[in-house]
């Protein structure tokens, strides 16, 4: 019997078989996929292009915009004064955890963006000589929106006093972004209880007689700005006598200034005293209006010579610790 010949594995070469299919045959990949895959690619490029452009556009996207891009004139700024110590804790913070929150911004074409909020952090940064920020992009429909999420975001993160609140009223006001105060103190702070919108319009009052003139605004408290705004109403003249006085002598320290507001109270009230008595309807002779006299520390006294009478008053006394700390004095 012959023997049978033993198969051995086929071999492989390089040179394909005659006859083979090319790879776009029955058993290679048809072209219509490679298209196929192609335009799911560019589907997906595109849908997650025009994701990122949606979220930069909607503010859900933060950016890393160059520093120098950033005007912070764009707005008004609402705050008045800086607190040295936040200030030197922010840029600690800064420096160690580098920008937790964005600030916000408005495009205003060709690569500039206009600040809405987060001007401390901007300033910050300034100061540490940072080259980029991180940014959301805001599109206020209005200049309103655009003031009232500064107002906002500086009311939650630190607040803003009375007379600070006053100011930004009465210049979007100017500006013309509301049609007048009343309408400013509408749309700048929608949901504050009526008797505190009414309290801000107080201020409003004083910023719009004297907030040139003002070295040291933000230590007038509610009590005083109250008083003062008060008084204006009462006494027209005042104003611009307070304007005469600090424009004459401009004050070094907070506490000279407020003892000049309240020695020129003082003054028009007992002037516009010793007009109340008319000599032609039996009335009492005019007394002489007192001696006032600058004690310092934000403590003026009032010397009537008639009667022996010294009163007091000014900024150091409108609350209870400095009411507290005068008498003491006295009783010393």
């Amino acid at each position: 019997m012959a023997k049978r010949r033993r198969l051995g594995p086929a071999r492989m070469t390089d040179t394909p078989q005659e006859g083979a299919q090319s790879l776009s045959g029955p058993f290679g990949r048809p072209p219509i996929a490679d298209v196929a895959g192609e335009a799911s690619t560019a589907a997906a490029f595109n849908e997650m292009e025009e994701t990122l452009r949606t979220a930069r556009e909607e503010g859900l996207l933060i950016q890393k915009l160059p520093l120098t891009s950033v005007d912070d004139s764009y707005l008004v700024r609402d705050r008045i004064a800086v607190d040295p110590e936040e200030t030197r804790a922010l840029m600690e913070s800064l420096q160690m955890r580098g920008q937790q929150a964005p600030i916000e911004v408005a495009d205003l074409g060709d690569g500039r963006f206009g600040l809405i909020s987060g001007w401390r952090r901007l300033s910050a940064l300034r100061a540490l000589k940072a080259e980029t920020v991180l940014a959301v992009l805001r599109k206020p429909a209005e200049s309103s929106d655009a003031y009232l999420a500064m107002v906002e975001e500086n009311e939650i993160r630190v607040g803003l006093n009375f007379y600070e609140r006053g100011r930004i009223a009465a210049r979007a006001a100017d500006m013309g972004v509301y049609p007048s105060d009343a309408e400013a103190l509408k749309g700048l702070f929608p949901t504050a209880p009526r008797s505190r919108r009414s309290k801000i319009g107080s201020f409003v009052r004083i910023v719009r007689a004297l907030d040139d003139v003002l070295r040291f605004p933000s230590v007038f408290t509610e009590t005083s700005g109250l008083a003062l705004a008060k008084a204006m109403t009462m006494y027209p003249t005042l104003g611009a006598a307070i304007r005469v006085r600090l424009t004459a002598a401009p004050a070094e320290i907070a506490q000279q200034e407020q003892a000049a507001i309240a020695e020129v109270l003082a003054g028009i009230e007992a002037s516009s005293t010793a007009k109340q008595v008319d000599m032609s309807k039996g009335g009492r002779p005019a007394k002489d209006p007192p001696e006032v006299v600058d004690l310092g520390a934000g403590l003026v006294a009032h010397v009537y010579h008639d009667n022996g009478r010294i009163t007091l008053s000014g900024p150091a006394l409108l609350d209870a610790d400095g009411r507290s700390e005068v008498l003491q004095k006295l009783h010393k």
